[in-house]
């Protein structure tokens, strides 16, 4: 791994190198440049997949050329030429200060924690060297914990078959494959036969996996770990066929501790991504949609503060659809509903930064607004809440709402995710305070 570049969300890319300088755009060399344009040509969508033109938008600027802005998506794209794309969120700390963006870092993975498919529920972000090492170092350094873990609790072995010609007979006879090895060697034996062994399809998958990240990490901290981990799994043969060995998988009470590595693994050998969004060339992604982050994590941490006061949680909430006849269609999903003794809370959480400017709506969207309003009226509830992350410039602000006139008050909070739990039982609150009059 070669040279990095290291941006937020919605910031600006340029190849122009006569705005390398420039504050308003981060500036990549030319020939990369063009490598991140065709990178995003090429990773195209479909109904499964998530188009990269959906996230990494192509704009023309005079005097400037093509810029590129990455918007929504977080974590770091690998160019054919060695470069690196690493894309940090917009997270606001309060004093300014975040040296080597590590507070960024480790409240991302935090973050990342919270989803349910996200492959690291062990790992200790307390040793992690999170000011030195880029998400992928990261992300590596993730794996090497798990694996880490695995060999202390002991790696699996099974009865694998063999082949191979033994002086004795064991087994089965290859009847074929002797007569042609053994027509001078009366005293051998070609036979088939089952040995317990680790060589199967976990540990080969998984010693594949150390092999690859040995060629492509940069940290010595990484390098060193798996130089030691390859020495346990010195018996296992690295697997050579991919989509063979990960459909021999089984996940199963003895192989529980191989369910999140080979999630990894198949990320890392077969450069998928946690998300819907893949590719076929020989650029690596991995890439994290900050809408489904946040909602997560937000409802993640509102289960743990609200739950002990009572309150039931459910969140991406199924009980209602925008209309019923001919039949349902058009399902209402709420982020988080709140209920308790016969009162209902809604709340729905936005990736967006809000601007100080009433006369605009402070940007909230028009459709936020009438998605809240359907949510209102179909469950039955005057309480709806509207959950955007904090930043520097609505820090402090006064308390925002919105009243409809008939029955619906819309309230905007800012949620501080890089001390949410203190954030989210202000929430909690302001719930207290603002429940309607009996």
């Amino acid at each position: 791994m070669d040279k990095l570049l290291e941006v937020r969300e919605f910031e600006s890319i340029t190849g122009n190198a006569d705005y390398k300088d420039d504050d308003n755009y981060k500036y990549l060399p030319e020939k990369a440049f063009e490598n991140l344009v065709e990178f995003i040509h090429k990773y195209t969508g479909d109904e499964e997949n998530t188009d990269a033109l959906e996230f990494m938008r192509i704009a023309y600027k005079r005097n400037v050329g093509n810029v590129v802005t990455i918007k929504n998506y977080v974590g770091l794209i690998q160019m054919r030429n060695g470069y690196q794309i690493q894309v940090l969120p917009k997270i606001s700390f309060g004093d300014g200060e975040d040296v080597g963006c590590a507070k960024t870092k480790r409240t991302f993975l935090k973050m990342l924690r919270s989803m349910k498919d996200f492959p690291s529920k062990a790992f200790s972000d307390a040793s992690l060297k999170v000011d030195r090492m880029n998400l992928y170092e990261i992300f590596i350094n993730m794996y090497l914990q798990e694996v880490r873990r695995l060999v202390k609790h002991g790696i699996k072995s099974a009865y694998v078959e063999q082949e191979d010609n033994l002086r004795f007979y064991r087994g089965k006879l290859q009847v074929s494959k002797h007569i042609r090895a053994n027509t001078v060697h009366k005293e051998r034996f070609w036979v088939a036969f089952d040995e317990f062994h680790p060589n199967r399809a976990e540990n080969k998958l998984i010693k594949a996996t150390l092999i690859k990240l040995q060629k492509l990490t940069s940290s010595a901290e990484n390098s060193k770990e798996i130089r030691q981990l390859l020495i346990a799994f010195e018996m296992v043969a690295p697997s050579t066929n991919y989509q063979k060995d990960f459909s021999a998988v089984v996940i199963d009470r003895s192989t529980k501790d191989y369910e999140m590595l080979m999630q990894w693994s198949k990320v890392l050998l077969m450069n998928k991504s946690f998300t819907t969004f893949s590719g076929k060339n020989s650029s690596r992604a991995l890439l994290f949609p900050m809408e489904r982050v946040y909602e997560r994590y937000v409802a993640q941490q509102m289960k743990k503060v609200a739950c002990s006061d009572g309150w039931e949680v459910s969140t991406q909430d199924k009980g209602y659809y925008l209309f019923v006849e001919p039949r349902k269609q058009f399902s209402l999903r709420p982020d988080i509903v709140l209920k308790r003794k016969g009162r209902i809370v809604i709340m729905d959480t936005k990736w967006k930064s809000l601007v100080n400017n009433d006369r605009k709506n402070y940007g909230i969207s028009q459709e936020d607004m009438y998605q809240m309003y359907a949510y209102s009226k179909k469950y039955g509830t005057s309480e709806i809440w509207l959950l955007y992350p904090l930043n520097d410039e609505m820090r402090g602000h006064p308390d925002i709402s919105f009243d409809s006139g008939d029955g619906t008050t819309v309230h905007v909070f800012f949620v501080d995710v890089a001390n949410i739990e203190d954030s989210l039982i202000e929430l909690k609150q302001k719930l207290e305070e603002t429940q309607p009059d009996e």
